[in-house]
Parts: C-alpha cells; sequence; structure tokens
C-alpha cells in the first residue's frame, strides 16, 4: 500500500470517527429529555402569595405610611417563605395610582393593598380589570366582589388624646393641625376636641387645613398660625412629625399620630395616638392563604388593638392617665361609645340626642364641627 493511499485510509476512518461522535452526541440530545423537567425544582415559589403595599407618603414620615410598612414587615416575617410581599412609596393621589397597581398585578400580585383614600376610584377601575386580583382600599366606602375596604377608628385614639389635652392645656384653646376635608378627619377633629370638652366643657378649638397629607413645611406653618392664635395644645390629622416640632421649637405640646412620635420632640410630646395595621394585614393575608378572602367594609379599633394612645408625657396628672384608662377600658368592652349624645354642632344645633349612640352610618358622614370649633368644615353645605 503506498504512503499517499494508507494517508487516505487514515483520513477517512478519522472522519468517520467524528461523524460517528457527531451522530452519537445527536442521539444523546434527542433521547435525553429529563433537564427539561428541571424547572419543576422551582414550582414552589410559584406558589407563594404575592402582596404589593401602595403608599400615600415616605415610609419615613414617622406616622401613617411608616406604620403601614411596619405591618407589612411583620406579616412578611409571620408567613415566611409562604408570601413575598413589596411596596411602593410616595404615589400621588393621581392617575400614577392606576398604573402602580397595575405593574403590581403584571408582577403576579394577586392582593393589593392601596393605604389611602383618594386612591378608591383607581382601585374601582383597576379591580373591574383584573378580577382575579383581591384589592384591599384603606379609608374608602366603595367595595366589589374583589375590592374591600378597611380603616382604623383613628377618631378613638383622637378622643383619649382629647382627654389629656383637656387637662393640660393653659389657654383653655386647643388646635388641630388637619389634612383633607373628609368625613375621617372631620370625624378626628371632633372626637379630639370632645375628648377635651370630657374635661373642661368650655374649652375651644380651632382648626387650620393643609390640603395634602404629607407637607411638612405646610404643616409647620399651620402649626405656627394655630400657636399665634393661642392655642398651646395641638393634635393632627397629616403624615409628619412636623407641628410635634414646631411645638417643641415653641414651648408648646402637642400629640403624635399613626406611629409613636416621641422620638421626635421629647418636651412636647403629650402621648402618640398609634395605629397597629398588623392584626387586620395578618387576618387578611390567612384568610387569602385559606381561600376565605372576602369583600366587606372593616372597621377596627381600640377593642381589636388598632388603635391607642402611648407613650402618655409623665408630667400628665395621674387622675387623668386613670380617666384615659376608663375611656379605653369602656372601648375595649364595648360599654362607652365617643359619639353618644348629647352633642351640638358649633351652630347649636343638636346632632346626636341625649343617650343616643351614633351608628357607623352617621361616623362615616360626619361633615360639620362639634360645638366650641371655629369656623366651618370646607366645603360642607
Amino acid at each position: 500500500m503506498t504512503t499517499m493511499r494508507k494517508r487516505a485510509l487514515i483520513k477517512m476512518i478519522g472522519l468517520s470517527a467524528v461523524s460517528l461522535a457527531a451522530l452519537t452526541a445527536c442521539g444523546k440530545k434527542e433521547e435525553a429529555p429529563a433537564p427539561a423537567a428541571a424547572p419543576a425544582v422551582q414550582a414552589p415559589a410559584a406558589d407563594k402569595l404575592k402582596v404589593g403595599f401602595m403608599y400615600v407618603s415616605p415610609i419615613g414620615d414617622g406616622g401613617w405610611t411608616f406604620q403601614h410598612e411596619l405591618a407589612r414587615k411583620a406579616v412578611q416575617e409571620k408567613f415566611g417563605d409562604k408570601i413575598e410581599t413589596s411596596m411602593v412609596e410616595s404615589v400621588p393621589e393621581s392617575a400614577d395610582a392606576e398604573r402602580v397597581m397595575r405593574d403590581m398585578a403584571g408582577q403576579g400580585n394577586k392582593l393589593v393593598f392601596a393605604t389611602s383614600f383618594g386612591y378608591q376610584d383607581f382601585v374601582q377601575k383597576v379591580a373591574a380589570d383584573l378580577k382575579d386580583v383581591k384589592f384591599e382600599h384603606a379609608t374608602g366606602y366603595k367595595t366589589a366582589d374583589n375590592v374591600a375596604v378597611y380603616d382604623t377608628k383613628t377618631f378613638e385614639g383622637a378622643y383619649l388624646a382629647g382627654i389629656v389635652a383637656g387637662a393640660m392645656t393653659k389657654t383653655k384653646t386647643v388646635g388641630v393641625v388637619a389634612s383633607v376635608p373628609i368625613p375621617e378627619v372631620v370625624r378626628n377633629i371632633n372626637s379630639f376636641v370632645l375628648g377635651a370638652q370630657s374635661i373642661d366643657p368650655a374649652i375651644k378649638a380651632k382648626v387650620v387645613w393643609v390640603n395634602e397629607w404629607f407637607a411638612p413645611p405646610k404643616e409647620s406653618e399651620a402649626a405656627t398660625s394655630l400657636i399665634n392664635g393661642g392655642v398651646d395644645v395641638m393634635y393632627q390629622n397629616t403624615n409628619s412629625p412636623a407641628v410635634l416640632k414646631t411645638a417643641e421649637e415653641r414651648g408648646v405640646r402637642a400629640f403624635g399620630k399613626d406611629g409613636d412620635m416621641s422620638a421626635f420632640a421629647p418636651k412636647a410630646h403629650l402621648g402618640s395616638a398609634v395605629i397597629d395595621w398588623t392584626p387586620y394585614y395578618t387576618k387578611v393575608v390567612d384568610d387569602t392563604l385559606a381561600g376565605k378572602w372576602q369583600t366587606g367594609n372593616f372597621w377596627w379599633g381600640v377593642k381589636e388593638g388598632a388603635i391607642d394612645l402611648k407613650k402618655i408625657a409623665d408630667d400628665v396628672p395621674q387622675e387623668i392617665k386613670d380617666k384615659v384608662e376608663k375611656a379605653r377600658a369602656g372601648l375595649k368592652d364595648g360599654s362607652f361609645a365617643v359619639w353618644t349624645g348629647p352633642i351640638k354642632d358649633n351652630s347649636g344645633k343638636e346632632v346626636l340626642a341625649a343617650g343616643k349612640v351614633a351608628d357607623d352610618a352617621f361616623l362615616r358622614g360626619i361633615n360639620f364641627y362639634v360645638k366650641g370649633i371655629e369656623g366651618t368644615v370646607p366645603g360642607a353645605k
């Protein structure tokens, strides 16, 4: 055999070996579907309940949103790998809210908490399109098959703060920095004043509106205006500690709201009406995981551990602390109701007869000031 023929034969053998190896490899690819089953290992993650939270102000506001965020973290810790939570902060009460909720749904969230009143119509619009998503709207009143509304009886915390205010004011004039003139806020203002007047019926009150939930500079300006008008004890229905800080700077007293704001102004702080959303969020998540979620209008207060006056200042007289405790106990066991007649508005008209206890329909529709508060509710007829 010539050298050339030997080389050709060797080359053919080599090519045959390469071809055989290639064919063998191709055969293995076609006959080995096992890798396709690998994603099944990830299946448990798909079973997680994804829960989204939408906030109207920054999580560092120290009040309203901060408390929602604490509750979100608490339920995440409680349910562990059964759920996956996320949040978006500082979402305006505008078309941005609709965009954020649709984005949350697109990311797989099947339970969405929209935590401000102004989100209401956007929740309804999105929920109508996304029937497989459950929506929970804070402080609203419009429900749907897949929309529940919930709230905390913040007016109970306001009343307890009012008891302290009634004892601590020297000018007999208290004040409130208010956000947006909706029944929820007006109810809180009135309840604070009713609490103060339970100690001294002669107490008067002033209100300044900022028309925003979170606007620290405006809140501070409003507080300054109240102080200049003779107010020496202030409550607030806004989302930052600006009112309390201003009180400290001016040497008067004030309350924290929604969160424990004592650290922001320890000298001015008389107490904080603290919301705890954890009990409600825990129930909703638990029900959703169990397939028992339901629509409705849920309103929890002192009785359910959703609101309380905390960190009452040391210089508040013990007899006043005892009155707060008595009212708290009554709210817990149902023997006391903040809105029990006789109650008159600031025009002298009786709005609740003697001995009558306001029902939820009455409370949710309050658009007047009680006796002793100056001015009128913006937009009220």
